[in-house]
């Protein structure tokens, strides 16, 4: 034990000891090369030089690696045990040499915070492989980065600087802290402890970067749910994530988010706090209201780079969430090596059309946080308000989809208007057509356009670069982001040659750990080795630039959301007049990707699309997910085990 504590009071699992205790303890003093007698010597100047290899405190650890240090010591002592066995006395350990026990110091052992069980089952799930973990560590790509050592570094160096610009108003990084501050103390007053998952689900306005803020500054963990997701899709990932609290609009438009949260609770036992943004909602505390509290209530020990601090969902669907526990290591280690790489500075204006409730968006976030830089923020994507933010707010960096892009330049909203403040415009989330990149870059006459390829699993994993020429920029997904490692096989696990097309695989720093409660989706996304199998099929070139060219999974990408159809064709299948279904993906221009339903009717049976879309709404499927064209077949193509072949299905689109 540390100072007496458990596992479950610091948060250790036997996962982080396998992930980080051969660099704890390579680090520690354990581990020692001394050259002469400098110290009986008493030859300073000599016992500096040496110092790095005579081995680190606990303290210098801790903060190197992202751990506390607490469970530094804890880690290092169950390693020493394991390695040298010796008896160990915690307390003894703790004073050091020269050090009295004073009883101020101590505080009793079942006074100290404990992890829940939900929290210790997400944090079992931050499994890294421990060479690995030392290779990141000693490479400077995990350097301990938090998103609350950024906000106190920037409210604190350039606290009248801008952090958010929204609807004509600013907020600095001073008023951004301090306001996360209110927040922080207010989730602790509820209840809300390290490890505990709040999810979100808010468009992009000031409260979300405030919640994420003040959610992963108490050691809490955010969870997002993508605003187009209603009753169906919300329940299965707040019951897949055991969250204790949700922040949410009192409404939007036709729906009202808080009510029907509310409405979910009895299924939902986990869920404690319904938090609602906007008028009133009975049996929900007010956002607002949580923000008039006091700044400097008592908050508990800085989260660690470590920490799970992200909870992300591939898809809404009902069948089998997939989870994607992320670290700050992994996160914001991408974001700090990847803001040299896009040439941003504190002095950009950082506009994403994507929703920061996607990884896409908080990774424009995450870079501007990283440079002290300021978010222009558009808190709903519609063509004609995209393209007037640009020509008005004037940003300098740009993080869009293709489909975004196109609907602009097809509806001429592009014309008459000055991009001319665009350095950068980063383009991802689906392919992009050459044509559209070309054409984009050349409207852009201040600054480059460049793609960039990752999942949720990856954050940034493959980005050109502005300097890299237009062509290259137009036709691949560029090279791997510092950290990063990729390689292309074939069917046979085998490398690829250069322009061969294989499965892209990834691994690095960068990389999650692995899906949270899901063993079946792990055994098949890992290979033996480590290396993630993206479901991506590309090429690459001499020169490394990646060119995605297809997906061997049947996702459907509707313009950069991703969403598994299983549970649509599930309930269509239950249908009274369908046989069978599937849901295809046929292309299209704006898009790039729109749903096609194929269904085989009952014998004398007739349906419609209408019928099918009134069906699946009455069912709570989110109108993204809802097909767009129907098909109806005599027959299924079916495999000997009566699997349908959405292959052939999908061939069609080609004849």
């Amino acid at each position: 034990m540390a100072r007496g504590l458990t596992r479950r009071q610091l948060g250790v699992t036997e996962e982080m000891i396998e992930s980080f205790g051969e660099v704890i303890f390579r680090l520690s003093t354990n581990v020692q090369i001394r050259r002469g007698d400098p110290v009986r010597l008493l030859d300073y100047d000599e016992i500096e030089k040496q110092r790095a290899d005579t081995g680190l405190t606990d303290d210098q650890i801790a903060d190197r690696i992202g751990l506390t240090r607490n469970q530094v010591l804890y880690i290092r002592t169950m390693l020493e045990r394991r390695r040298f066995h010796t008896g160990h006395y915690p307390r003894l350990l703790d004073l050091g040499g020269g050090k009295r026990f004073r009883a101020e110091r101590f505080t009793p052992h079942l006074d100290h915070f404990q992890y829940g069980e939900d929290a210790l089952e997400l944090r079992a799930a931050m499994k890294f492989d421990p060479m690995r973990a030392r290779e990141y560590v000693e490479d400077g790509l995990w350097q301990g980065d938090t998103n609350r050592k950024w906000l106190e570094k920037h409210s604190t160096e350039t606290p009248d600087a801008s952090a958010i610009r929204h609807d004509g108003a600013t907020i600095t990084y001073g008023e951004l802290a301090a306001t996360v501050g209110k927040l922080m103390a207010a989730l602790q007053i509820l209840g809300i402890r390290p490890g505990d998952v709040v999810s979100v689900q808010l468009p992009n306005v000031p409260e979300f970067i405030i919640s994420y803020l003040a959610i992963t500054g108490i050691g809490a963990v955010m969870s997002t749910i993508h605003m187009p997701y209603r009753a169906a899709e919300i329940e299965a990932l707040l019951s897949h994530s055991q969250a204790r609290a949700v922040i949410c609009l009192s409404e939007a438009k036709d729906y009202a988010a808080a009510e029907v949260i509310l409405g979910l609770k009895d299924q939902l036992p986990a869920l404690e706090h319904v938090i609602a943004l906007g008028a009133p909602v009975g049996g929900a505390e007010s956002f607002n209201d949580l923000l008039a509290g006091e700044e400097n209530a008592p908050l508990g020990d800085p989260p660690v780079a470590s920490d799970p601090f992200l909870l992300l969902y591939t898809s809404g669907t009902t069948a089998a969430p997939k989870g994607v526990p992320l670290s700050s290591h992994n996160m914001l280690s991408n974001a700090r090596v990847g803001v040299a790489e896009h040439k941003l500075t504190a002095d950009d204006l950082i506009m994403s059309a994507a929703p920061f409730s996607h990884l896409f968006g908080l990774y424009s976030f995450h870079l501007a946080f990283c440079a002290g830089a300021c978010n222009l923020l558009l808190p709903a994507f519609s063509p004609p308000e995209f393209a007037a933010l640009i020509d008005q707010g004037k940003p300098t960096a740009l993080f869009t989809a293709p489909a975004h892009i196109a609907a602009c330049l097809g509806a001429g909203l592009f014309d008459g208007r000055d991009l001319s403040s665009l350095k950068l415009a980063v383009v991802s989330g689906s392919a992009c057509a050459p044509e559209l990149a070309r054409e984009f870059d050349a409207r852009m006459t201040g600054g480059q356009m460049t793609q960039l390829w990752g999942m949720t699993e990856t954050q940034g994993a493959l980005y050109t670069r502005p300097d890299d020429p237009p062509e290259i920029s137009a036709t691949s997904a560029g090279r791997p982001s510092p950290g990063t490692e990729i390689r292309i096989v074939d069917e046979a696990g085998a490398p690829a040659p250069a322009g061969t097309e294989g499965e892209l695989q990834v691994r690095g720093s960068l990389l999650f750990p692995g899906y949270f409660k899901n063993a079946a989706a792990n055994k098949e996304a890992f290979t033996e080795d480590g290396w993630f199998r993206s479901g991506d099929l590309a090429t690459a070139d001499a020169d490394g630039n990646v060119a995605i060219t297809g997906r061997t999974k049947d996702v459907i990408n509707r313009g950069g959301v991703k969403y598994n159809p299983l549970d649509i064709e599930m309930l269509l299948d239950a249908h009274e007049k369908i046989v069978q279904s599937a849901i295809v993906p046929m292309p299209d221009k704006v898009l790039g990707e729109k749903a096609c339903c194929f269904a085989q009717p009952m014998p004398g049976a007739k349906i419609t699309l209408d019928e099918i879309c009134v069906y699946l709404t009455s069912h709570k499927i989110a109108k993204n997910k809802l097909p767009e064209r129907l098909e109806l077949v005599d027959e299924m193509p079916l495999t000997p085990t009566r699997k349908i072949i959405k292959g052939k299905l999908a061939a069609r689109f080609k004849e």
